[in-house]
């Protein structure tokens, strides 16, 4: 009787399932589900079921995934059809039946090996029926899953949001780029799996930890080889694609195919939006978190130095790291039942250099409670990122005989403005507390007290060759003051205070200067210096002002970059310094969208858009492009030629509205002044049935 089973067809109820699994947005044609969670199947079997219900006693379900299936490393599982059902494993359960048809009910294990299965009946353990294929994610909707969030608010914003923010600029500036993260865009789901499928030790893809390091890993590797080492500018200058910071999506492509858009060093932080992207498609929750003055490099000092020769013009790179006007990262969410209890929750994802160890040992995964708390032995990586909001900076004076000088400085404000999209609206969430406890708090002192003892227990902070690392007693103090941007070809003012706390009169020489730098702290270009005397009487206060305009500028700023404003003073009779320095933003025209805060589904729907010209210069061969999912089939080009000084550009766009809910439209200008200046709004499109 077993012989004469059969099945006619299959039905993965496709619709349904993705529905209750929360993957409609990724497919409506591949069945996609949540592990830990029941779906449904139904078996068209080709001749009445009571024909053969001897056979059917012996049938049982095959879930398979990777290349070689087995049953001792969860990459196999072969289960009953039982009304029992092991709640813990694979199970299967007959939920309702007639003559030629079974719809099952079929549970995966909540701890299950993620990736891409076949699902197959076996009769009587030998015949064989290959019933479908589906994909497997880790699920935030289950309590037991390692990835659970609380709420359906935290789920909606780290798993399904598509439309992100990404802060950039500097802590006094800080700049929108809206992003889009794609997640459930056509072929995303299946270059995630890809870029999965080089680590060869599936059995582990049911651990999160091990998903997130080994996607971080190949994603840096991915990143560094694909970069382009020049920037927008140049690569403008010689015809060459503009990479355009929209979305992961794009980028993904080019780094896993060759097909898709470049990227240059200058934007370079787009890694941790692409790791977003495809840790939020595998169903781990991820945000994009901004540092602002972020110590890198350091090798987890908490000394950076910084040089600048007499000319007040940054010298070469530091023996201890550099100050990056913004840094990156992504975290992402989970339980760790690897480490001791507390550090469960928000995990930095934190690539470096490949060790030699294989795909893992080139990226940690560190607990941002391990950060805030100091706890250096608990991951090699805590000591760096513990650096990068916790170091202070010190300057040194490059004299023209070669020798070194330390400078009397200002400590800079390290780590400061940690910054991330708050949930369910597009604002921006200064998340600082959760890496570091408040400025000048006790706990703050005790955390540094002990992470200095302890690096100075297992690796000092000096550097051979170096003078020793003391602030020296300099005759003056100096105070820089800046506007925090400085409008592009436009003016801003720079003050100088110098105090003189002795009893005796001081002359010497100011210098002040303005470089263009990119936001890693690499020097793009000296634009701008003046050389000032002083003479400043005993407890003198000395104010020093001057107007900074662009014109002024030797050259451009380069695309992407950020303006570095230096003043050093000179005693003129110790040669001591004392020394200030301020990053700004570059401010440019500012795009008005004007949109209806509601639009109806299938319903035209009218935008203008605005912008006007504060520059002193035309903006020549200005093309405006929108795009946005769910309110425009594609993205659409218009060129509207040259915009006056003191003039403005205003146009109007009508698009169609094909999907529910809060939609996002990007509008971005490009030209010949600026490339990438970009806007966006939200509006909530409801049914042809809402009024409003």
């Amino acid at each position: 009787m077993g012989q004469a089973l059969s099945i006619k067809s299959c039905d993965f109820q496709v619709a349904e399932n993705n529905e209750e699994h929360h993957t409609k947005a990724i497919s409506s044609q591949h069945l996609i589900l949540r592990r830990g969670q029941s779906f449904s199947v139904t078996l068209n079997f080709r001749a009445p079921v009571h024909t053969f219900l001897s056979a059917l006693k012996k049938v049982a379900l095959i879930a398979q995934t990777g290349e070689q299936p087995s049953k001792t490393n969860k990459t196999q599982a072969i289960f009953p059809i039982s009304s029992l059902g092991d709640q813990k494993g694979w199970s299967a359960a007959v939920e309702e039946r007639d003559a030629q048809y079974w719809t099952i009910s079929v549970t995966t294990p909540v701890d299950a090996v993620i990736g891409r299965y076949s699902l197959l009946l076996q009769v009587s353990g030998r015949k064989q029926y290959l019933l479908g294929q589906f994909t497997l994610l880790f699920n935030p909707w289950n309590r037991d899953d390692a990835v659970f969030l609380q709420n359906e608010a935290q789920r909606t914003e780290y798993v399904l949001n598509q439309n992100g923010l990404i802060y950039l600029g500097t802590a006094d500036c800080i700049q929108e780029e809206p992003w889009d993260f794609g997640q459930f865009e056509r072929d995303v789901m299946d270059l995630s799996l890809s870029l999965l499928s080089v680590d060869k030790e599936v059995e582990e893809w049911s651990q999160p930890v091990h998903v997130a390091r080994v996607v971080g890993a190949l994603l840096h590797a991915l990143k560094e080889k694909n970069v382009l080492p020049i920037s927008q500018t140049q690569a403008a200058q010689e015809g060459t694609l503009l990479y355009k910071r929209r979305g992961s999506a794009p980028i993904l492509r080019q780094w896993l195919t060759g097909q898709g858009r470049p990227v240059y060093e200058s934007q370079a932080w787009v890694f941790a939006a692409v790791a977003c992207t495809v840790l939020r498609c595998l169903g781990i929750p991820a945000r994009a978190v901004t540092t602002f003055a972020s110590a890198q490099c350091t090798q987890g000092s908490l000394l950076v130095d910084e040089y600048y020769n007499e000319e007040g013009v940054q010298n070469g790179e530091g023996q201890r790291g550099r100050i990056w006007v913004f840094q990156t990262s992504v975290e992402c969410w989970m339980s760790r039942p690897d480490l001791s209890q507390g550090y469960d929750g928000w995990q930095i994802l934190h690539p470096r250099a490949p060790n030699g160890v294989g795909v893992l040992g080139s990226c940690n995964l560190v607990p941002v409670r391990a950060v805030k708390d100091g706890e250096l032995q608990l991951d090699p990586a805590v000591s760096e990122l513990f650096a990068a909001v916790n170091a202070s900076c010190v300057v040194w004076k490059c004299c023209e005989d070669g020798t070194l000088e330390l400078t009397n400085s200002n400590q800079k404000n390290i780590g400061n403005g940690i910054s991330t999209k708050v949930m369910g609206c597009d604002r921006c969430e200064d998340i600082t507390q959760n890496y570091k406890y408040p400025a000048g708090s006790l706990q703050e002192k005790e955390v540094l007290e002990r992470v200095r003892k302890q690096r100075i227990k297992h690796r000092k902070d000096s550097v051979a060759g170096h003078p020793p690392s003391c602030e020296p007693l300099g005759p003056l103090h100096l105070f820089l003051d800046v506007s925090s941007s400085l409008p592009l070809r436009g003016n801003g003012q720079l003050s100088v205070t110098l105090i003189n706390p002795t009893d005796e009169e001081k002359e010497g020489h100011l210098v002040l200067g303005v470089q263009a730098v990119y936001y890693d702290g690499v020097l793009a270009a000296v634009l701008w210096k003046q050389k000032k005397s002083f003479t400043i009487r005993p407890n003198q206060v000395l104010k020093i002002s001057t107007g900074l305009s662009s014109s002024y500028f030797e050259q451009t700023p380069p695309e992407n970059s950020f303006l570095r404003v230096t003043a050093m003073a000179t005693h003129s009779h110790t040669s001591l310094s004392c020394f200030a320095q301020e990053d700004m933003a570059i401010g440019r025209p500012h795009l008005v969208i004007k949109m209806p805060k509601t639009a109806v589904l299938y319903e035209p729907l009218t935008v203008s858009v605005s912008m006007h010209n504060s520059l002193d210069c035309p903006m020549q061969n200005c093309i405006i492009s929108i795009f946005g999912r769910g309110l425009i089939h594609r993205e659409r080009r218009y060129g509207l030629g040259s915009v006056w000084p003191g003039s403005s550009l205003h146009t109007q766009f009508q698009f169609t509205p094909t999907h529910l809910g809060v939609q996002r439209l990007t509008v971005e200008v490009d030209c010949d002044v600026f490339q990438n200046l970009t806007s966006y709004a939200s509006v909530l499109v409801v049914p042809t049935n809402v009024s409003v």
